[in-house]
């Protein structure tokens, strides 16, 4: 007998994951669902739960700046399918959350049946995008640039620049990793050379572009 799906809904509104909820239940397998109200409790429910199948994750969740909680989660759980679920659904960020790992998106205003086509689809293996969504050119040349350089960092050059931006020290990233200060600071050199940038203020400063994008698209 194959084991029941389990997917983590991360949303800070109690209302929106009882929508999703609803929606999750009236899919075959009837899955386990974990709910998350803050990105602390959506990245530990990632830990506590190895084998989720899927963890839906909105943009704008207590805890963290927008697209930076997407590239955090993909860093730290590699295996595990991250899909964003926004009412920020313009092609601009679609297009963004795709180039930075997501497995689809699913907006907001989407119906209950939407929703659980997105959910299977995603389950299925495909990337799911809103119905209409057409792929475009990035048009902000600064922000293309800046998305090329984040997906040449490795995983774990990524969980460092996300622990960078929570305002973390050199040994609290190492005690938090499990490896020796003089790690943490070769990764940090790394991902000063590979974003073109001087210090790792600077650094934050354009991881947080790319919220600030969002934000402004």
């Amino acid at each position: 007998m194959a084991s029941a799906l389990t997917i983590i809904i991360a949303d800070d509104h109690p209302l929106f994951r009882g929508a999703l909820k609803q929606a999750l239940t009236g899919m075959a397998g009837n899955p386990d669902i974990v709910e998350a109200g803050d990105f602390e409790a959506a990245r530990k429910a990632a830990e506590a739960c190895p084998d989720a199948d899927l963890l839906l994750l909105d943009l704008a969740m207590p805890g963290v700046s927008g697209l930076s909680g997407l590239i955090a989660l993909r860093a730290e759980f590699q295996s595990l399918p991250v899909v964003i679920v926004s009412a920020s659904d313009d092609p601009a960020t679609i297009r963004r959350a795709l180039d930075l790992g997501a497995s689809g998106f699913i907006s907001k205003s989407a119906s209950i049946d939407d929703i659980r086509e997105g959910i299977g689809s995603v389950l299925s293996g495909n990337v799911y995008t809103p119905g209409g969504y057409v792929r475009a050119p990035e048009q902000d040349g600064e922000v293309a640039d800046l998305i090329a350089r984040l997906r040449t960092l490795t995983p774990q050059q990524s969980r460092v620049l996300a622990m960078l931006a929570e305002g973390l020290l050199n040994k609290q990233i190492a005690y938090e990793l499990g490896v020796s200060e003089a790690t943490i600071k070769a990764h940090v050199s790394a991902i000063l050379l590979k974003l073109n940038v001087d210090s790792r203020t600077q650094a934050v400063i354009q991881l947080g572009k790319i919220s600030a994008a969002q934000a402004a698209a």
